[in-house]
């Protein structure tokens, strides 16, 4: 009896083995021959934005975002109209002396975006911008985004008044 399971075993094992074969052959060849892996290290670019598994904005997308909204001199009008919440609509149209989104009365020589810092939990994303003006001055705002805003948008910024 031992003998006669031994031969279906191996009967079912051949017929199995075929079967295989015969559905990676059809797949073509590169799925039956090509091992699946890694891309070499110099071929992966440091600044390659990996989304976030969540779908939550990541501090790559956040930087670029805030760079592309401030520009050198400061938002668009379009930027101001869809990139900006209503919360801080509302907000900006409160500070008719100042302009709320540049933390300033006057259009600055040019705009920097520091590092992204991202805080998971509390779901926002943050960085410092600098203006520098004429006369070689500078000021700095902190501008939040939301890492679930979609689309992204600049949710909230702290003036430091």
């Amino acid at each position: 009896m031992l003998r006669t399971a031994s031969r279906k075993t191996a009967a079912a094992v051949t017929a199995g083995a075929a079967a295989l074969g015969l559905a990676l052959a059809a797949a073509g060849p590169a799925a039956a021959v090509q091992p699946r892996t890694a891309p070499a290290a110099d071929t992966v670019r440091s600044d390659t934005v990996r989304s976030d598994p969540n779908g939550r904005h990541t501090a790559v997308e956040i930087h670029r975002f805030l760079t592309g909204f401030y520009g050198q001199h400061g938002p668009s009008p379009w930027a101001r109209e869809h990139q900006v919440s209503d919360y801080l609509k509302d907000r900006a149209a409160h500070t008719p002396d100042h302009d709320l989104l540049l933390c300033a009365q006057n259009t600055p020589r040019k705009i920097t975006v520091g590092k992204v810092t991202t805080a998971q939990s509390a779901g926002v994303g943050w960085a410092t911008v600098t203006t520098y003006w004429d006369g070689g001055g500078t000021g700095s705002f902190t501008a939040y985004v939301g890492l679930d805003s979609r689309p992204i948008e600049l949710q909230d910024v702290d003036c430091g008044w």
